[in-house]
């Protein structure tokens, strides 16, 4: 089987899947990069390590060569790219295409009136609707967008990213148990829709309460000076470090020496990568249901707690609820981490795409269970995903 993946470019995020399926495929696996990471990615501390691995080619630099990988490949599985002149070549051949998708309305499904939009949406996915393309949903909301355009009846599947995965020993958890102050972790950019003022105001909360904690933050952005502002004015800088833009294994220690991971990103958010990170580092989750990854991660009250709608006092209180519940609270850490490990990872990601792309060429479908692959069900942005124990 010949599978290419075609996508923006490479990264920490893509990575670990593509190296699953290259371990499977070998030399028939291909990842095409269609631009090159932008310089504010760098500088955040991504890598452009992953352009270097043997079954990754570059587009704007083998252009010919990626065109033949795009139309020869038993299967293209198309992530977001500017180039959606290839992509459709392939559909209108009528070759089998598994596409990769965020949202399309993240700023409301009303903007599907629009005629020029949908006219867009019907020359990329609709007029596909009955041939051999299926539909990846990168978070919970996505199929909701979809169904509402009537694109990929019956052929919409749960996906999502997949950072690196690592098997830890009792040396993971023995740590956490020693440490006394409760270590809550908080990572992402420092931009409107991740929500970091809800952290300073947590502080102030938590410490008001009399609670014995410390908050890590890691990350930069537009809103930083402004946070820490808003730190100094509430009288919470002791209670809180700023670590600026790290690289992913810095971010990955911090997570690994907390108890807790706070995910205050809205609506906007598509996935939410730091979730799988966090879950996988034995984090206890307490996590906004508007984002993409959390309804799919997360079952409330046994490997997190869900807050309800961005709503802020939701928030504090699953929070206070961890801080005052130490047992519930190991629990929820050590089974997010039996969930990465078990089940949402890229090895088994990788397994189950290539078991389904065979499946499809036999003419039959054997969706999975749960978890990647498995059939991605409707759940309307406006109900979200609930966080009431």
């Amino acid at each position: 089987m010949r599978l290419t993946f075609i996508s923006n470019y490479i990264n920490h995020h893509q990575l670990p899947f593509s190296e699953a399926c290259f371990a499977q495929l070998g030399a028939d696996y291909a990842f095409i990069q269609t631009s090159p990471i932008e310089a504010e990615r760098l500088s955040m501390g991504w890598s452009r390590a992953g352009e270097e691995r043997p079954y990754v080619h570059c587009l704007y630099e083998e252009e010919a060569y990626c065109r033949r990988l795009v139309m020869e490949s038993d299967v293209l599985l198309a992530g977001w790219s500017d180039r959606e002149d290839l992509i459709g070549e392939r559909l209108r051949a009528g070759k089998l295409t598994v596409r990769i998708s965020e949202r399309l309305y993240r700023e409301g499904q009303w903007k599907a009136i629009s005629p020029q939009g949908l006219r867009q949406k019907y020359q990329d996915h609709i007029r596909y609707r009955n041939s051999p393309v299926y539909l990846l949903c990168a978070g919970a909301y996505v199929p909701s967008d979809f169904r509402l355009i009537r694109a990929y009846p019956g052929k919409m599947f749960r996906w999502g990213y997949f950072p690196p995965t690592v098997q830890y020993g009792d040396e993971l958890w023995s740590g956490k148990e020693q440490e006394t102050t409760i270590q809550i972790v908080w990572a992402g950019r420092l931009i409107p829709l991740k929500q970091p003022e809800y952290m300073i105001r947590l502080a102030k909360d938590l410490k008001r309460g009399g609670y014995d904690f410390h908050i890590h933050m890691a990350g930069g952005g537009e809103l930083e000076e402004g946070v820490k502002r808003l730190a100094g004015d509430w009288q919470v800088e002791d209670r809180i470090t700023f670590y600026g833009f790290c690289p992913p294994e810095q971010v990955r220690k911090l997570m690994e020496k907390s108890h807790i991971h706070v995910f205050t990103s809205n609506h906007l958010e598509g996935w939410g990568a730091v979730v799988n990170e966090a879950m996988n580092s034995g984090c206890a989750e307490v996590a906004s249901g508007q984002a993409g990854a959390v309804p799919w991660l997360i079952e409330n009250g046994v490997n997190g707690l869900i807050y309800h709608n961005g709503k802020y006092h939701s928030m504090l209180e699953a929070v206070r609820f961890l801080m005052d519940h130490p047992k519930e609270r190991q629990a929820m850490g050590r089974n997010a981490y039996q969930t990465i490990v078990d089940t949402w990872n890229a090895e088994n990601a990788a397994a189950r795409l290539l078991l389904l792309v065979k499946e499809l060429q036999e003419g039959k479908i054997n969706p999975a269970a749960a978890g990647p692959l498995s059939i991605a069900p409707v759940i309307r942005p406006e109900k979200g995903c609930g966080g009431n124990r």
